[in-house]
């Protein structure tokens, strides 16, 4: 199993120590950084200076808007990052969701799904050289009734992989069809088969093998003696994500975690949340919500947990460290992670 580290966040007073970190993360062996973008910044840029100071370490976004840019403009960006650091890019592609990409970004949230595969189907276009002549339901290029004409992209043939972070269960399928890896998150890998089963489709469907798609989850992961108090530190987090990630009617974290045996739970918690009593919400997450989801605890139960985790299926944990104080305590869990890792069976 693999290892990847997320990055990102605030780039004001905080570039130095995430470069350090990501190449810190490279001389231990990690085999890849990721950048996602919320509403703190894009995942372009911070990538772009890594390039420049990273050499082994594969650098992908986690992830870039499908709802907020043209396909050929994600496919040019995909490529210059891809020159940049030296052919080590990985293009991952999200939907994001409404209260962002309508709140923030002043764009109807339609047809999510069907703007991530003409996305993708574009994005392959352009790295393949060809000129894009393309007539979808959101796109079409050249614009029909225009002046414009079919184009190609002055870029020699390329592969980038593309890797898709989806939960709802016909995304997760398309993901098995067309995707080279899958972003997850709220994946427990107690009930794998929450979206296991939807990937597996997707790639029958295709004919594709089960080994030709990389399962690539978040973890947030922290060693200590004091589990109670881990656990008691991200029962707020856990209720954001089943609250405030979304909308009343559409939240794919919560039906994600209703789909692993939790949907009493994540339906009062998201009930609470959303009627603003967000101190009972957090109450009212119980411990499996946060175990069965995150690999905490002392360096036995993580060890287990992340054997858990590849047993399941996985191929790469993206490590979430962000409740652990940077510095030497963060390094430290680090190179006890990569140990554990390397000593699985």
């Amino acid at each position: 199993m693999k290892l990847a580290i997320e990055v990102g966040g605030s780039l004001q007073n905080n570039l130095e120590a995430i470069t350090q970190w990501v190449q810190i993360a490279e001389r231990l062996g990690v085999e890849s950084a990721w950048c996602g973008e919320a509403w703190w910044g894009d995942a372009v840029s911070l990538l772009a200076y890594l390039a420049g100071k990273t050499e082994r370490i594969r650098l992908g976004t986690g992830i870039m808007q499908t709802t907020t840019r043209v396909p050929a403009m994600t496919a040019m960006t995909a490529l210059s990052l891809n020159d940049l650091s030296g052919g080590r890019f990985i293009l991952g592609l999200g939907a994001s969701g409404p209260q962002v990409v309508e709140g923030l970004h002043g764009v109807a949230y339609e047809a999510p799904l069907t703007r991530m595969r003409e996305t993708v189907e574009i994005c392959r276009m352009i790295f393949a050289g060809e000129r894009v002549r393309y007539d979808g339901k959101v796109f079409q290029l050249p614009l029909a009734g225009g002046e414009g004409k079919a184009l190609r992209v002055a870029h020699e043939p390329v592969e980038i992989p593309i890797y898709l972070a989806t939960l709802a269960p016909k995304a997760l399928e398309y993901t098995g069809t067309a995707a080279d890896g899958w972003l997850g998150t709220s994946f427990s890998p107690n009930h794998p088969d929450a979206h296991f089963s939807f990937i597996d489709k997707g790639l029958e469907s295709a004919g594709r093998a089960k080994t030709e798609i990389d399962r690539c989850v978040s973890v947030r992961v922290e060693i200590g003696e004091d589990v109670e108090q881990m656990i008691e530190r991200r029962r707020k987090g856990v209720a954001f994500n089943m609250g405030g990630m979304g909308s009343a009617t559409t939240n794919f974290y919560n039906d994600a975690f209703r789909r692993a045996g939790f949907e009493d739970d994540a339906k009062a918690i998201q009930l609470l949340w959303v009627a603003g009593k967000r101190d009972e919400a957090a109450q009212r997450v119980p411990d499996a919500m946060i175990t069965e989801f995150q690999a905490i605890g002392t360096r036995d139960m993580v060890r287990d947990r992340l054997q858990t985790y590849q047993d399941a299926g996985i191929n790469t944990v993206k490590l979430g460290l962000d409740g652990v104080e940077p510095g030497a305590p963060r390094l430290e869990l680090l190179e006890n992670i990569v140990d554990l890792v390397e000593g699985l069976s």
